[in-house]
């Protein structure tokens, strides 16, 4: 937040710089969601139980986005409260974001130990609700970005890494082995989803931009970059699989009977 300040006080957010930043807030909203998410996978594959502790302060940074997202979406309607309701009752895409809002702050409101010892296992599938709003928050990117939609797709693309790594079997979550399948199938739903995406909201040739996937010389699309980040994240925590066989502490062997006597 305090780099989205410095950059509106150095004019670097060009010539609407109160748009540019509501663009930016959104966008940081659904990172820190997906940051939040990785804390997870982060504990079982690299075996870092302490990374737990972040995650509460991610989804809290995620929600202080949002809100700083509608906050400047009114400022930018000039703070006439009632037009901004009828916008969001009227565009799909506005209603789709203030759900999410709403969710989310539900979410951080309950997120207090105190409304974690009253309501005990609800808590847990309450808060799971983090997944579909998730999924709607990048949605509403979706819908907002309407012709580039790179870094919505990019996103969708992480996103669907983190639920596929969900579906992992408890016992092989500290496998880095399931990690490249998971690669590759976030990556072909990403592609997938950005194609379908542009065949059913626009006119521009959907097959074209499913194609360039292949095409690495101009530039990679949002598909290749979640395989790359994929198969990096998969050859580090292979990486740190092995270092941690080859330094684990032997078993104790029992002692021979007549030493025990």
């Amino acid at each position: 937040m305090l780099w989205l300040l410095w950059r509106w006080a150095t004019d670097a957010l060009g010539p609407e710089p109160l748009t540019e930043a509501t663009h930016q807030t959104g966008s940081w909203c659904i990172r820190f969601l997906l940051i939040s998410l990785a804390v997870t996978p982060a504990r079982w594959t690299l075996g870092w139980p302490r990374v737990m502790q972040l995650r509460r302060m991610l989804g809290l940074a995620a929600l202080g986005y949002a809100l700083a997202h509608l906050a400047l979406y009114v400022g930018n309607e000039h703070l006439r409260l009632w037009h901004v309701l009828l916008e969001i009752v009227k565009r799909p895409y506005l209603s789709t974001g203030f759900t999410a809002l709403i969710g989310l702050s539900v979410l951080g409101w309950t997120s207090t130990d105190g409304w974690l010892r009253r309501l005990g296992r609800d808590w847990k599938r309450l808060h799971r609700l983090v997944y579909p709003l998730t999924a709607l928050g990048i949605l509403h990117f979706y819908m907002q970005s309407k012709i580039n939609i790179s870094e919505p797709a990019l996103m969708t693309g992480f996103f669907l890494w983190l639920m596929l790594w969900r579906l992992v079997p408890a016992r092989w979550r500290g496998n880095p082995l399931p990690l490249f399948p998971i690669a590759l199938l976030a990556a072909l739903g990403a592609a997938g989803l950005e194609y379908a995406w542009y065949a059913g909201t626009t006119k521009l040739p959907a097959a074209a931009i499913l194609a360039a996937n292949l095409d690495l010389e101009f530039e990679f699309r949002p598909a290749i970059w979640v395989l790359i980040a994929g198969l990096a994240v998969a050859g580090l925590a292979g990486a740190w699989w092995a270092i941690r066989q080859v330094f684990r502490e032997p078993p104790t062997l029992p002692a021979p009977r007549g030493l025990r006597e």
